[in-house]
């Protein structure tokens, strides 16, 4: 039986960044256009006029700081695979754990452990862009909020659920 090959996600699984260098190439403005376009459609909708200084003052601050942030919830996603390789063979969670760089539908462990990769990065993008938001003149603490918390839903490594096979 021959084996079918898929190739899912060439934007974010940072094993891919390691072993391919050049895809960094992909990966880098492709987070930035989505990073600039959140950003913008959270200011449309808060109907702020001052959209272009807003964007052209946090774009780098929300796309190196999101960054920061996947890279947090992919340091959980490898400690999951650690922790899969030194518990003991016959466990659940280990055997849950295996499913987790690959297949996260595979095994409910494997989704709980993705799902809180994924929430941790989500409240890390959360704080840094409050952080960056703070910096930022003439928007009102509501607005910072709405901004940061849509941009740590949307923007969020949703990706890590996606099945390498």
């Amino acid at each position: 039986m021959k084996r079918e090959i898929r190739l899912y996600n060439v934007i974010l699984p940072v094993w891919l960044l390691w072993l391919f260098p050049q895809v960094w190439l992909i990966v880098l403005p492709g987070n930035l256009l989505v990073d600039g376009l959140v950003l913008l459609l959270t200011l449309l909708a808060l109907k702020r006029r001052d959209k272009k200084a807003l964007v052209k003052a946090l774009i780098w601050k929300f796309w190196i700081r999101g960054f920061a942030a996947d890279f947090v919830g992919a340091a959980w996603m490898f400690l999951g695979a650690l922790l899969a390789a030194f518990l003991p063979r016959d466990g659940w969670w280990q055997t849950g754990l295996e499913y987790t760089m690959h297949n996260p539908f595979g095994h409910p462990a494997a989704f709980c452990w993705t799902l809180t990769a994924v929430i941790i990065a989500a409240v890390c993008i959360y704080r840094f862009d409050r952080k960056a938001l703070k910096e930022a003149e003439g928007l009102k603490d509501r607005e910072q909020h709405v901004i940061a918390l849509t941009m740590a839903i949307v923007t969020a490594p949703w990706t890590f659920f996606i099945p390498v096979y």
